[in-house]
């Protein structure tokens, strides 16, 4: 006999989990003692948030390809981790919630915590369950790990009742993985149908990105663009995608994005999307492709048959894994060469930002970094018009890795590199942080000390929440107001959480201070490094006066 506990925790282990990154609650005791005797095969990341653990288990999803796992109590442990789910959502990134719920007994009475998952969670991720009966474990959980991973990769939320779990059943645990499913293979005719496009095609375009995609996978697609001669461009948030010193590699198309993107994808006759859900950033406010029915010749090529047809009617809809859509494409021929230089030249004339009118010059920064920076650093970034410096301003080789939130969730890149140095302890973990974003989810410093993760941490001090401001001057120049922030000593802050920290204040001291930094997170300390950045440099190429300037001159 076991208890709900028991089975769920014995359950995950033989599912393959790792870790579980969660904050404490009395509703879901009967788990947490069970994982009392899974420690070193499946442990426990004490965090000091729900939504600092729901990040991580969203993070950790996106860098594993296997459910990020966060545990939560009832009420307001699940409320906090609402952001995390919601970000693995729009990431497409599988994870699991489990929210330890009131007894049974106690249901529709508005009881201490009481919350209805199913309706505050539903239409939010990809699947909603309460389990009722302990014996029922293993069907529910084998059901929300498939679910969690398959066609279009998700969140799931888990509802488990403490009585539940406390209750004893003879059903026997899961006792080992679920067989991997065989990925949707691309149709033959449908394969003929493309190159048959293509090969028509003057202005072929590759919009690449999402998740789930296997090193063989994303290089078959570069081999396929290359002797294609056609240019490739990432979605939002997914420069990783491709190996950016590639020659047919363009940019980012996301917010934000550089001219040459946004024409480049009005200008292409024909369109190949690869596992993209064709959001809001990547089409420019769904403006560069008119909706429903583009004027380009879209191929949209997805392993989810929900998203083929969901906002954008394709000439070719094709339902198909990405690593195996790659593997089976081959090289076409045509007059393409001139416009993927083009695309290729735009992209390296924009890589180059001109120099910041900042004590610390982030085009400087940027230019160390990428000359430094091991090529199989993980780089992590909340949101903020700081990301755009790792967005735009740092070359992913095909080695790198970037956990950035498609969401624009605020907070999410210091518990992304506290989960990314926690699953690839070898490797660098990088995080850009602005000093708005850093301090939603300052505290989890105590959880990366407390298990031994390493980060270095990027702070773009400005003492503004830059995007606002920049909005703010666009609609209302001249006035400011709760845009501005009065910061702590960041470095006094880090070095509390014991941290190795610094702050520099000027450009010629990042180097010295960024290899101290790097040196102390090889001896397993993390570090923080706040960087003084000036407001007026409110992005690359951007001032706030200018802003300003531009619209009292529109108001006049």
């Amino acid at each position: 006999m076991r208890n709900g506990g028991q089975i769920l925790v014995e359950s995950l282990v033989a599912l393959g989990a790792k870790k579980a990154f969660g904050v404490p609650g009395e509703s879901y005791l009967a788990v947490l003692d069970a994982m009392h005797d899974t420690v070193g095969r499946f442990d426990y990341i004490l965090c000091r948030n729900e939504g600092g653990a729901s990040f991580m288990a969203a993070a950790y999803g996106k860098l594993t390809g296997q459910p990020g796992i966060c545990m939560v109590t009832r009420g307001p442990g699940a409320s906090n981790a609402m952001i995390g789910v919601h970000t693995a959502m729009q990431d497409s990134t599988p994870m699991l919630l489990f929210v330890g719920q009131i007894a049974q007994s106690d249901r529709e009475r508005e009881s201490f915590q009481e919350v209805d998952y199913r309706a505050v969670f539903g239409s939010m991720v990809k699947y909603v369950v309460e389990i009722t009966d302990p014996a029922r474990i293993p069907e529910h959980l084998a059901r929300a790990w498939k679910t969690a991973v398959s066609g279009r990769p998700g969140p799931v939320v888990v509802s488990l009742p403490e009585d539940m779990l406390a209750a004893l059943s003879d059903t026997a645990p899961l006792s080992q993985p679920l067989p991997p499913i065989a990925p949707a293979q691309p149709d033959p005719v449908a394969l003929r149908h493309m190159q048959t496009l293509l090969s028509q095609a003057q202005r072929p375009l590759i919009l690449t990105g999402g998740t789930g995609w296997t090193a063989q996978g994303k290089s078959a697609l570069q081999a396929f663009a290359e002797a294609s001669d056609i240019p490739v461009l990432t979605a939002f948030r997914c420069q990783d995608a491709i190996d950016n010193t590639s020659p047919v590699f363009a940019g980012e198309a996301g917010v934000g994005m550089w001219p040459h993107v946004a024409d480049l994808i009005k200008t292409a006759d024909v369109i190949v999307a690869i596992n993209l859900r064709m959001d809001e950033m990547t089409t420019g406010a769904y403006t560069l492709l008119s909706v429903p029915l583009p004027q380009q010749t879209l191929i949209h090529v997805h392993p989810s048959i929900e998203e083929l047809g969901k906002i954008y009617i394709a000439a070719l809809p094709l339902h198909a894994d990405p690593n195996a859509f790659a593997a089976a494409l081959t090289p076409v021929a045509g007059p393409c060469a001139a416009w993927r230089a083009n695309a290729r030249a735009g992209y390296e004339t924009a890589f180059v930002a001109p120099p910041q009118p900042s004590p610390v010059d982030m085009a400087a920064v940027m230019a160390h970094l990428g000359a430094h920076l091991p090529q199989d650093v993980i780089v992590t970034n909340g949101a903020g018009n700081f990301a755009a410096w790792p967005s735009r301003h740092l070359c992913f080789g095909p080695k790198m890795r970037l956990l950035a939130p498609q969401s624009g969730a605020m907070g999410y890149g210091v518990p992304a590199a506290i989960a990314a140095n926690l699953a690839e302890p070898s490797r660098m973990v990088l995080c850009f942080a602005g000093d708005g974003d850093f301090q939603m989810t300052c505290q989890e410093l105590a959880t990366a000390a407390q298990h031994g993760a390493a980060p270095l941490i990027l702070i773009l001090d400005n003492g503004i929440y830059g995007t606002i401001r920049a909005h703010q001057e666009r609609q209302f120049p001249a006035r400011v107001f709760g845009t501005t922030m009065v910061n702590p000593d960041f470095t006094a802050l880090a070095q509390a959480y014991g941290f190795h920290a610094e702050r520099v204040e000027a450009t010629e001291a990042f180097a010295a201070a960024f290899d101290r930094a790097l040196q102390a997170t090889k001896a397993g300390m993390g570090a923080v490094l706040t960087l003084a950045i000036s407001p007026e440099a409110i992005a690359p190429r951007q001032r706030i006066s200018t802003l300003r300037q531009a619209a009292l001159a529109g108001k006049a």
